[in-house]
């Protein structure tokens, strides 16, 4: 499972339209208080090369739970997931609980193909972290369409010394987009534009993170070309005019970005504990005047990236999957999961755990206890219905935005009528 990419790449969903709708004989029931019993398949994504002993104990700790029981569990490749999801789907071969992301399931709900949890497990909605819960919704429709499982989130690392240099203060880091323009600025004027603040164009989040209403509340249109998205992107204009934003940043990859943070060039960049150890190694100085700070946010709010556990509208053995799926994703079996990899739990009260929210003087936890603080009240701010083509047509709009061939308002405009074209597309 890449490190960064917890809720990985994934392209649009086109259910054919044989595929919607969810009447007719195989249509499963959405009463889960029967009795627990029968055969259902779980399908993961990606997580049997290094999750084997985990998950058969999971499976095995059920059917000890609930005899009668028989959890037969499915791994499908990273590569191709979404394909084989559509595939599944049309073919009525969808397995009856199945590991999506919120981008993933809002094509099966739409499809009449995913159950709706207010529904059939309103019960276990206390559970979990309110805005862990709301990740499944989708614009447009009632309901919430899987359990919430793992999250993830990244802290800001910043190199103090050049925070220093420019006669800013090391100890008080940018917490908002306001104070982070203002900062980087300042750094890239007292470095004759040789530092600067950030390696990356604004994404969807950005625009979430600065306060805007992305979308409307049908899940009809894009909005985020408002008064309020045009001002964000030409602070960023401003930025890269004034070399605050790195060059490279058009065509920046994580890996680019992390290696302009390693030599001095770059001031701030995501991470996460991983990026530490590497730090230590590599670049001993940026080590020892390494900051970790939350998110840039406007809205007092990081951003979480989410995945989830979807029960098949048209299972057979509706309380079964139900109850399964819910027992992947309680309280006990996520932190288990959370202590086998650098992944977070979603069920309520599990971030007070000491696990993280205790310094042992490690790096690994510094990390961990700071991401941990930051998620009790994040939001998945990427809308469930943008698409991979439509972050690439928002990044190539931004590009043509910060090379001044068109303004910021144009490249906005032009940006939501191709994603709105796209969502009318995904129908």
């Amino acid at each position: 499972m890449p490190r960064r990419a917890l809720a990985a790449a994934v392209v649009a969903l086109v259910l054919p339209l044989s595929a919607c709708g969810s009447g007719g004989d195989d249509s499963g029931s959405t009463d889960a208080s029967g009795k627990v019993e029968g055969d259902i398949t779980f399908q993961t994504w990606n997580l049997r090369a290094n999750f084997k002993p985990y998950f058969e104990g999971l499976v095995a700790d059920f059917e000890k739970k609930y005899p009668g029981t028989h959890v037969k569990w499915v791994d499908q490749p990273a590569e191709g997931y979404a394909d084989k999801i559509s595939a599944d789907a049309a073919g009525g071969t969808l397995p009856d609980v199945v590991n999506v992301s919120p981008d993933l399931v809002a094509p099966l709900a739409k499809a009449g193909l995913a159950l709706d949890l207010d529904k059939a497990a309103a019960k276990y909605k206390k559970e979990y972290l309110p805005g862990a819960w709301a990740s499944h919704e989708i614009p447009g429709t009632q309901g919430t369409y899987a359990f919430p499982w793992y999250l993830n989130t990244g802290p800001l690392f910043y190199n103090k010394s050049l925070f220093e240099e420019a006669g800013l203060d090391a100890s008080k880091p940018p917490k908002t987009y306001g104070e982070l323009f203002d900062d980087a600025l300042e750094l890239a004027d007292k470095s004759d534009g040789k530092v600067a603040t950030l390696a990356n164009v604004p994404t969807i989040e950005d625009f979430g993170r600065y306060g805007l209403e992305l979308m409307n509340k049908e899940g009809t249109a894009f909005a985020f070309n408002d008064a309020k998205g045009v001002e964000l992107l030409t602070k960023y204009k401003e930025l890269y005019d004034a070399k605050a934003l790195d060059p490279q940043a058009l065509t920046a990859t994580p890996e680019s970005s992390g290696k302009k943070f390693l030599t001095g060039a770059v001031a701030m960049n995501p991470g996460s504990a991983l990026d530490l150890g590497n730090f230590k190694k590599q670049a001993p100085n940026l080590y020892k005047n390494i900051g970790i700070t939350d998110q840039i946010t406007s809205t007092g709010k990081v951003n979480m990236y989410v995945m989830g556990v979807m029960v098949n509208a048209r299972t057979k053995q509706t309380p079964a999957a139900v109850a399964f799926a819910h027992f992947v994703t309680d309280a006990q079996n996520q932190m288990s999961f959370a202590k086998k990899v650098a992944i977070f739990p979603s069920t309520a009260g599990s971030l007070d755990d000491p696990y993280f929210t205790k310094e042992d003087g490690t790096d690994e936890t510094r990390v961990r206890v700071a991401a941990a603080k930051s998620l009790k009240n994040a939001v998945n701010y990427t809308p469930v219905l943008f698409s991979e083509q439509m972050k690439t047509e928002l990044r190539n709009s931004v590009a043509k935005a910060l090379q001044g061939k068109v303004s910021p308002k144009e490249a906005l405009d032009n940006a939501v009528k191709a994603c709105d074209r796209l969502l009318q597309q995904q129908g």
